[in-house]
């Protein structure tokens, strides 16, 4: 199993930034990509970017693009999520998932952190 713990979550104005956090533990070896899902009251859930752990390499919404950056620390086993211009819209439960394949469903799932952007 792998166990995934997300912090970093806050209120901030629009316009300003924030950096989440992800660290995973146990059978880290085992997760391909890791990524972020986001999640506001009354919507669905909605990917928001991911990042393979090997290669380094990124896709992203379209609605973050240019504004959201992925990121990751293979030493602490940690994936971070760099927030910036952040809009009203962005407002919601921010969602850390890993999956151990190249293609398919996400396997492991986070608590999930809040994030409230005030206008």
């Amino acid at each position: 199993q792998v166990q995934l713990v997300e912090s970093g979550g806050g209120l901030v104005q629009a316009g300003g930034s924030l950096r989440l956090s992800c660290e995973a533990s146990g059978r880290t070896f085992s997760i391909y990509a890791m990524g972020w899902f986001r999640q506001a009251p009354g919507k669905e859930r909605e990917f928001v970017g991911s990042i393979t752990w090997s290669g380094g390499s990124t896709a992203y919404a379209d609605s973050v693009k240019g504004r959201f950056t992925i990121s990751r620390d293979n030493t602490k086993n940690t994936v971070y999520l760099q927030m910036n211009s952040l809009k009203p819209e962005d407002t919601a439960v921010y969602y850390c998932a890993a999956r151990t394949r190249r293609v398919g469903h996400y396997d492991y799932w986070g608590q999930g952190t809040q994030v409230t952007v005030s206008s």
